[in-house]
């Protein structure tokens, strides 16, 4: 395992490698730099940097246009999750201040016949961006191919069988969030800052690289470190459902958005939130509890604790 910043820095390559102690490896620096920090990156991920840098474009073009245009997007009875959420609706848990950002949801597509077909709110499609809709989904085809692998690797490592995750996010509730974190103004809230501090509420996260840094995770002694994946790199992260189900073998990392540098430049980023269907039960799985570990939750719909959740970060009443 190699290091930036003490997160792992890994090669998707080497969890397909002909040598097992590569694969195992690979396995092992993958689980246990989630378990230490929440965090690792990855290379050789399959995703590709032009259509990442294609979204990241055409979202600035959609960002950049007059509120009155943007405020049409959002949708006040979806709960935030399709379209666009007006800047500082939503906040960290527990902090009365909205975070300084505005952003864009797009989520799965099921067919007609899918039996999640009326489940998932439908997505809503930029007349002044038409181009958008194409490339915001075959990105999140190429990011979910690469959650099944990390997630496959993370089952080993566990001591699960490799597929285990595969029915909990195949066909999931996942989102692509393009946030746009706009030059921060002189009124602010001293208390507010670009992201507060927060823990994602799925299972992981994958980021693309975001246009400045400014990430931050907190480390388990209660120290933050900065965190800025290097070019052609994906940032991996673990939420609330994975600490969940893995009992806290796997915790969720806190983390933050700040502005290191007191700059007002904006920023821009692009998190893939991978979410299991949302009929699955979040229960512990049998390799994560024991004795000396016991369950530490009760059992839960992936729904009712993403609703629980969106309640405590402002997003629905």
């Amino acid at each position: 395992m190699s290091n930036i910043e003490q997160i792992a820095i890994l090669e998707l390559n080497d969890f397909f490698s002909g040598d097992d102690s590569i694969r195992d490896k690979f396995i092992k620096s993958l689980g246990d730099s989630l378990k230490e920090y929440g965090f690792f990156a990855i290379g050789n991920h399959g995703v590709s940097q032009e259509l990442i840098d294609k979204n990241y474009d055409l979202m600035k073009k959609f960002f950049a246009l007059d509120d009155e245009i943007k405020n049409k997007y959002e949708i006040s009875d979806y709960d935030g999750q399709r379209g666009f959420t007006s800047y500082g609706t939503e906040h960290a848990k527990g902090s009365e201040h909205g975070d300084l950002k505005e952003f864009w949801h797009v989520g799965r597509e099921v067919s007609e016949d899918h039996e999640l077909y009326k489940v998932y709110r439908k997505n809503i499609w930029i007349d002044e961006v038409p181009t958008y809709k194409e490339a915001s989904l075959e990105l999140m085809n190429q990011l979910d191919a690469l959650a099944i692998n990390l997630l496959r690797a993370l089952a080993i490592y566990l001591g699960e069988k490799t597929d285990t995750f595969d029915k909990l996010v195949l066909d999931g509730n996942s989102i692509v969030r393009t946030i746009h974190y706009p030059e921060i103004p002189e009124d602010a809230e001293p208390d507010a800052i670009r992201a507060g501090a927060h823990e994602d509420i799925n299972l992981i996260t994958i980021l693309c690289e975001a246009t400045a840094p400014g990430l931050e995770l907190l480390r388990r002694d209660g120290s933050w470190m900065s965190v800025h994946a290097q070019e052609g790199y994906l940032i991996v992260d673990s939420g609330d459902m994975l600490a969940r189900v893995t009992n806290e073998v796997i915790p969720a990392t806190t983390h933050r958005v700040v502005n290191p540098d007191n700059s007002r430049t904006k920023r821009y980023s692009m998190p893939y939130f991978v979410h299991p269907r949302p009929d699955s039960n979040l229960k512990c799985l049998d390799t994560c509890k024991s004795d000396k570990n016991p369950k530490k939750y009760d059992d839960i719909s992936a729904n009712d604790f993403l609703m629980q959740r969106l309640r405590e970060i402002g997003l629905i009443s």
